[in-house]
């Protein structure tokens, strides 16, 4: 089925690893910069200088770059897979608990969950991926919904080397204050069904999720072709729920940077605190980025430049 919007590829006298090999090189004076997310101790130790690029397309060609092959803490970005088997399970009635509107506001505001009584602007803010986690606990346990996602993962990688990064996981636990209040605040609207130890239990695992770019790369493919994942010829989501789940990433998936990233990129895309970035160009493939010194928005800041010169340099884009 051809997408409704026009995909630009544009690869003349050049393959796909020296697109990705440009780009990359392009941005090198950025590696290094911006700051670790040292809010959660486990992740304060990462080496700033990492960067790993990987590019997979539909008909299975794929590039990597540097440090592509190396897992990281894929942080909010396990909220595009928590959001897939939400939709999944229950629809359109999840929109009843979450909105689907850019927040404006720094990804863990409680201001705005208070402002709007205990509903969430869009799933990938924290109060948002909380209620996903609350809906993923429904009739299970904590381990056993933690197990769901990760069980999503192999299915779609074929492998099962990904996991929790325990560690990782601990860390965020001890040190998950503010996310706390937010589940309390939200318990108080009427939004939680579950405990606020459960949520947040299956919240910081699944955040702790450990990946590399080319891992998260194949994990995604399937939202860029409508539902389908063209390796292993399985349909994972509706082609309607695959463009829902686009947009979304389009429209709020980088914090409150999220208009300044579709401005640079042009692609939907989600982030997350650890510096990873997926990209997804539909009826072409995805891009991953990993780079872990972030923005003051808490974006990847050579992850999203080498992006940008990735679209740049390929044409890639949604227009």
């Amino acid at each position: 089925m051809t997408h409704p919007l026009i995909y630009k590829m544009t690869m003349i006298n050049s393959s796909l690893g020296k697109i990705l090999d440009s780009a990359c090189q392009s941005i090198q004076n950025q590696i290094g910069s911006g700051k670790i997310a040292n809010y959660i101790p486990a992740l304060a130790r990462v080496d700033i200088k990492k960067f790993g690029a990987a590019i997979l397309t539909l008909n299975g060609e794929s590039a990597s770059y540097g440090d592509a092959n190396e897992s990281f803490s894929i942080q909010s970005i396990s909220k595009v897979f928590s959001l897939t088997l939400v939709l999944n399970q229950i629809g359109d009635k999840l929109w009843e608990r979450v909105h689907h509107e850019p927040s404006g506001n720094a990804f863990n505001s409680i201001v705005q969950l208070e402002m709007e009584h205990g509903i969430p602007r869009n799933p990938f803010i924290n109060a948002g991926a909380l209620v996903l986690s609350d809906i993923l606990l429904k009739d299970s346990t904590p381990k056993a919904s933690i197990q769901t996602v990760l069980n999503f993962l192999h299915e779609i990688n074929g492998e099962s080397r990904i996991t929790i990064d325990h560690e990782v996981a601990l860390s965020e636990l001890k040190h998950a204050h503010r996310n706390a209040s937010l589940v309390n605040f939200m318990k108080s609207c009427n939004n939680i069904e579950n405990t606020v130890s459960d949520v947040l239990e299956v919240y910081c695992n699944l955040c702790s999720i450990s990946m590399s770019c080319e891992e998260l790369s194949r994990s995604m493919l399937f939202l860029a072709k409508e539902g389908f994942d063209p390796i292993s010829n399985k349909r994972i989501v509706s082609p309607e729920l695959a463009r829902r789940i686009n947009s979304i990433m389009m429209l709020c998936g980088h914090y409150d940077a999220s208009g300044d990233f579709a401005y640079r990129v042009g692609l939907p895309g989600k982030s997350g605190v650890g510096g990873g970035i997926v990209a997804i160009v539909p009826e072409v493939g995805v891009i991953t980025v990993w780079s872990p010194g972030l923005n003051h928005n808490g974006n990847s800041l050579a992850g999203t430049s080498a992006l940008e010169a990735i679209a740049r340099i390929s044409n890639w884009n949604i227009l």
